[in-house]
């Protein structure tokens, strides 16, 4: 997925997309050739360890006469509701969610995940040692996936002003409004070419199963999937670290900003994303693995 999805960078200029018509996943070009992040212990897991901990030492120390409090019923509960993302979409067990389309909506307005037709985010960073670009675009074409009506994003990659990278993005929201990613249809360039990558995947076809790209409620300590593809290696996942985060990034400063840690059990690296509400993300940058950041220049609609 792109940017605004998860562990790499992929958009699209110069396909032909008629506003008319409904996106199906063929592509037509207009010629030339143009060209996803250790786990570590977090801090609010330290907060959780600590706060039992209080509550131990509390409980013995009640005087014979007062009323003693159970540390089973003070402790906060770590059982994920079925309702949470990480209920939702569990990173352990068997990866099996419940999907039903009459539980889903047609507009994507979760305050972190916003998706309005007509806007374009553009983001600048670097990869390594090389810049590059990133223009992601909400388009007005809508894919059936499950049945049901999913969002399309186009997002592409930019090095030295041509596309290097190239995907079309599915997203579909909850009426609870998790934002869900049903799949992406991605293209690389090699030898002068764009081929389709092998991470590309739907929901519901050979296997693969949507995942939760951002919750209704995300909370501190939430883990979820973001996607479920195993033959194309596409396993992301991410937990959230806070909701009070601040970032400074070209297109301004922010607050009260949602911290997640994002990645993959099968690559060695790490990603923290930052979203902020109403727009979306706006910064996010490898911790661990190789060097990689992305701020928000821009947003235009």
């Amino acid at each position: 997925m792109g940017l605004l999805g998860s562990n790499k960078r992929t958009r699209l200029p110069f396909i032909i997309l008629s506003s008319t018509h409904r996106y199906d996943g063929r592509i037509q070009w207009m010629g030339g050739d143009m060209a996803k992040r250790p786990r570590r212990i977090s801090p609010e897991a330290v907060s959780t360890f600590a706060f039992g901990l209080l509550i131990v030492v509390t409980t013995q120390c009640v005087s014979s006469g007062g009323p003693a409090t159970s540390p089973s019923s003070a402790a906060p509960s770590t059982r994920a509701s079925s309702s949470s993302a990480s209920g939702l979409a569990p990173i352990h067990g068997k990866y099996s969610p419940s999907i039903d389309p009459a539980n889903f909506v047609t507009t994507i307005d979760n305050p972190y995940w916003p998706l309005k037709p007509g806007t374009a985010f553009h983001y600048e960073g670097v990869r390594g040692t090389t810049r590059q670009t990133d223009d992601e675009v909400v388009t007005h074409k809508t894919k059936q996936i499950l049945g049901i009506t999913s969002t399309v994003v186009r997002d592409t990659v930019s090095e030295h002003g041509a596309p290097v990278e190239r995907t079309f993005d599915w997203y579909a929201q909850d009426a609870k409004g998790n934002v869900w990613y049903m799949g992406e249809d991605s293209f690389e360039l090699k030898d002068g070419h764009f081929v389709k990558a092998s991470d590309s995947w739907e929901s519901g076809v050979d296997g693969a199963q949507p995942g939760i790209i951002m919750p209704a409620n995300p909370q501190p300590g939430d883990a979820y999937r973001q996607e479920y593809y195993p033959p194309g290696e596409a396993l992301d996942e991410a937990r959230v670290l806070s909701l009070n985060g601040s970032v400074k990034v070209p297109y301004g400063r922010f607050k009260g900003v949602l911290v997640t840690s994002e990645r993959s059990p099968l690559e060695p690296q790490t990603e923290q994303k930052y979203y902020a509400p109403g727009i979306g993300e706006v910064e996010e940058r490898v911790v661990a693995g190789h060097h990689e950041e992305f701020q928000l220049v821009s947003v235009t609609s």
